[in-house]
């Protein structure tokens, strides 16, 4: 029995191995979640029936308890996920990972009471408590203000401070459970839990909401180190590997978001950014005036184009407008266009949401270009259309010191000949600031819903 469930094992965490690297490219993406998927089935079903310890016992009443618990939870995410909204990908991922995280906290209250005496074991049950906790409530926070529940950072009195006060508070008290644990209350625990809680709110409820892509990649890390220490827990090698391999990758995703904005990860953390509210970055209004386009006039100006980029942000989400966009891109290449997608490594509100948004549509991978090979590109193209997209294109971030986004790696659009963006209205972007480049005398707004603007657009090019 045991050498049959460390083959299980054995299975379940080499296919996340494969099915993450598979899932690196959307080619491969679905069939390497589909792999994974597998993995973790043989490794569940692996430790049910083959698990055997001096704790153990099986009978019908718990078999029925863990695989009712088991078909509820596959038809609440099943259903959920296939309901979903893409534009409500990101709150559901953040929600997703909130879960992760209680789970790897109610492993931690239950296992304390059983591990009393045992410091080692103490002390990965209270540090996955601790993570996981401050991952599942940061978490819903950071469902909230997706889904526009929470709108405005608050920020405390000397927030920075009573914030790292806490987490040295947790940190120390944490510590000193794991030694006094045979002097203390069982209740202590539910106190740290308590009060790691708390610490998780705190920490993201003032983050801005230009920064959530990066604080949903991090708390994703959190929960993969505290279902890492439960692999270390139980020896559970699928739960270690699969804990490893979410905490290391959330890990390097943030970092490489961090670059990608120019900031250092303090700085998303205690900066607020964000917060704005509409001004250009130092508190006054830009000055200039912005011109529209007619839509027979940007049909034209698309279909006598040699080269065309077009630019994807949350708004093509919000109008579920990538189904007509793909057939643009269509119509405008079987008319000798060269057509392409400039991708900024946190364009939409998750990492990679773009990528995913067009991908349903059947847009080819490799018309998706990233910001560091489009850059250049952009001196010899004839039109850059943006669709929805607003910070990821905003000159202040090369030109205006007293802005929030100053140093941020941009899309350079304001290179390129011609600059339509498509927008409902001027309202500022998600970062809560104008964006220069609408004021630039080779930029044009096409005003109207991503969806409807779109279809007039494809209407009109037909006609010519």
């Amino acid at each position: 029995m045991e050498g049959l469930l460390e083959i299980c094992y054995l299975i379940g965490s080499i296919t996340f191995i494969i099915g993450l690297k598979m899932m690196g490219n959307a080619k491969t993406a679905r069939q390497g979640n589909l792999i994974g998927a597998f993995g973790m089935t043989v490794a569940i079903l692996g430790t049910i029936f083959l698990f055997n310890s001096e704790h153990t016992s099986r009978n019908a009443m718990k078999m029925i308890l863990i695989f009712g618990a088991i078909a509820i939870g596959t038809a609440i995410g099943w259903i959920t996920a296939k309901r979903v909204e893409m534009t409500k990908m990101p709150e559901l991922v953040s929600m997703f990972n909130g879960m992760g995280g209680a789970c790897a906290a109610l492993i931690g209250l239950t296992e304390y009471e059983h591990n009393l005496g045992k410091t080692r074991a103490l002390a990965f049950i209270i540090a996955g408590l601790v993570i996981g906790t401050i991952s599942f409530s940061g978490s819903i926070i950071a469902y909230l203000k997706l889904a526009g529940k929470m709108k405005k950072p608050i920020r405390l009195p000397q927030y920075n401070m009573l914030n790292n006060a806490l987490l040295l508070g947790v940190i120390v008290f944490s510590i000193f459970i794991v030694i006094q644990h045979a002097n203390l209350p069982h209740t202590i625990i539910w106190i740290l839990f308590a009060v790691a809680i708390i610490y998780g709110i705190l920490f993201t409820v003032p983050i801005g909401g230009a920064d959530m892509p990066v604080v949903i990649s991090l708390l994703n890390s959190f929960t993969g180190l505290a279902a890492a220490f439960g692999g270390f827990l139980y020896d559970n090698k699928p739960m270690l590997t699969g804990g490893i391999l979410v905490g290391s990758a959330g890990t390097l995703l943030t970092l490489a978001m961090c670059k990608a904005m120019n900031r250092p990860l303090s700085n998303v953390i205690f900066g607020a950014f964000g917060g704005g509210s509409g001004a250009s970055g130092d508190g006054s209004e830009v000055n200039g005036t912005i011109k529209d386009v007619q839509v027979s006039d940007l049909a034209v100006m698309l279909n006598y184009s040699k080269k065309v980029v077009i630019v994807p942000g949350y708004g093509l989400a919000v109008a579920q407008a990538q189904h007509i966009i793909h057939e643009l891109e269509k119509l405008l290449e079987e008319r000798g266009v060269e057509v392409k997608y400039a991708i900024h490594p946190v364009a939409g509100r998750m990492p990679g949401h773009m990528n995913v948004l067009l991908a349903e549509s059947n847009v080819e991978y490799d018309k998706l270009v990233e910001m560091e090979d489009i850059n250049p590109e952009f001196e010899q193209t004839d039109v850059v259309l943006i669709v929805g997209a607003n910070d990821v294109v905003n000159p202040a971030a090369k030109t205006d010191p007293s802005s929030p986004i100053y140093g941020m790696p941009i899309l350079e659009v304001d290179k390129a000949k011609h600059v339509v963006v498509n927008k409902r209205t001027m309202n500022a972007g998600y970062a809560g600031i104008d964006n220069l480049l609408f004021y630039d005398p080779k930029c044009s707004m096409f005003f109207g819903d991503a969806k409807k603007a779109l279809t007039e657009l494809v209407a009109e090019i037909k006609q010519l």
